[in-house]
């Protein structure tokens, strides 16, 4: 208690000796380390704002600006899942969690209706008149005979899938196309996954910057008639210094280090890596691998042609099954509809099958979500990498163009310090 009371007095007594001219000499020396503090943050703020925006290029090029991320964002989406494709995920293991038998038994009630439709369709187009004049319960039976081929043809076309399903399903083209399609998404994993440590980029400038500029203050008060180049050139030191010392603590050291057992001290974006995994896992099922962009990308996307031959080669096998299996009344309509006719009536089934594909296999998604489970695999799996795997997801995000922001920094901090030197020199100080 005595050593506050002496200090307070020693203060007291040190400020009610000042004038108003030394107190006005002495703010603006103490604003010094304030205002390099506030340099080093605007100076890393910038850094990272630069980093990812604007989207597209503003200004009249060479003199314009677009983000370093969305101006490089095929290189940048290409690395944003190179980790994904090459060590976290295979499609084929994923691929024999689904369990044919179920996607059978969810695609039934759709495939039943949708099989009496295109029936109907294609018997009318090659055999009308007959097709009409046949009676209801012999329609009844062949819509039946179908039916109950429908289960073992949709286990068939899954096995065939599953063996294919390296060459149907390109989850790289797929992240790619998605991440292309929209730049802010490309921006998102990143400032997600690295969320704290961009903060702790824009708070250490203001910190880091406090601290040299107790150094200007010094070597300022010192050094009075210096004040013109100490001033900017320390600036530019903070700009540069601020943004290297931020980038370091981020990813270094790459291992934990003990310190005399009671403090460990890691890279901060190290330390959180199964949080960062669980942020990255749900970015990429929710945004740019959901289950219904791979559905999407199987019936509709470049491989739909391989998977259509599978489906036709099955869908035919069916008809012959159906055609086969049917006797008694039913048969003559099969056989008036034979040869040519009958490969057409199933080019047409093929047609309105695939037509329908779409909206048809919808019913499986939330099936499929579960059974994948790529969020939880993809969490799990690259939390588990070793830290120098692991930092190679975010640190290419500064390293592409790792100069340029330490350069804007230092070009920022050294107009800040000239700023500082006009105001010591304004108040006759300089």
């Amino acid at each position: 208690m005595e050593i506050v009371l002496t200090i307070s007095n020693y203060f007291s007594d040190f400020f009610s000796n000042l004038d108003w001219a030394q107190i006005k000499v002495l703010l603006v020396y103490l604003s010094i380390p304030i205002s390099s503090g506030i340099i080093g943050w605007a100076t890393n703020w910038m850094a990272l704002l630069m980093t990812f925006y604007p989207l597209e290029y503003i200004g009249i090029k060479p003199f314009g600006w677009q983000g370093i991320i969305p101006s490089k964002a095929q290189k940048m989406a290409t690395k944003s899942v190179e980790m994904l494709t090459s060590k976290l995920l295979r499609i084929e293991e994923r691929f024999e969690q689904l369990d044919p038998t179920i996607v059978a038994r969810q695609l039934q009630p759709e495939l039943e209706t949708l099989s009496v439709k295109i029936i109907n369709e294609a018997m009318e187009a090659q055999a009308g008149v007959i097709w009409k004049n046949t009676p209801i319960p012999i329609k009844k039976q062949i819509y039946q005979r179908a039916k109950d081929e429908i289960p073992n043809a949709v286990v068939d076309i899954m096995s065939e899938v599953n063996g294919q399903i390296d060459g149907l399903l390109d989850l790289k083209r797929i992240a790619i196309e998605a991440l292309m399609e929209d730049k802010q998404l490309v921006n998102e994993i990143f400032l997600r996954c690295g969320d704290k440590e961009f903060k702790f980029i824009e708070v250490s400038g203001f910190w880091f910057g406090g601290l040299f500029g107790l150094a200007q203050m010094v070597l300022s008060y010192n050094f009075p008639s210096g004040s013109w180049y100490i001033l900017p050139g320390c600036g530019l030191i903070v700009g540069y210094l601020t943004n290297v010392l931020a980038l370091k603590l981020i990813f270094e050291p790459l291992e934990p280090i003990n310190i005399l057992g009671i403090y460990k001290f890691h890279g901060l974006f190290l330390k959180r890596q199964k949080e960062v995994a669980r942020e990255y896992a749900k970015v990429i099922t929710e945004k740019i691998l959901p289950t219904e962009a791979m559905t999407e990308y199987l019936v509709r996307g470049p491989a739909s042609d391989r998977l259509a031959a599978i489906i036709n080669k099955e869908v035919s096998n069916l008809v012959d099954d159906v055609v086969e299996d049917m006797a008694g009344a039913s048969r003559p309509i099969f056989t008036l509809v034979a040869g040519k006719r009958m490969d057409i009536a199933k080019n047409i089934l093929m047609f309105h099958f695939m037509r329908e594909l779409p909206i048809v296999v919808k019913q499986t998604e939330e099936y499929a979500e579960k059974a994948l489970n790529l969020e939880n695999t993809l969490a799990e799996r690259m939390g588990n990498l070793s830290y120098r795997e692991f930092e190679q997801f975010l640190r290419p995000v500064f390293q592409e163009d790792e100069w340029i922001l330490i350069l804007v920094g230092a070009v920022l901090g050294m107009f800040a310090g000239i700023l500082q030197f006009v105001v010591m020199w304004y108040f006759g100080l300089a």
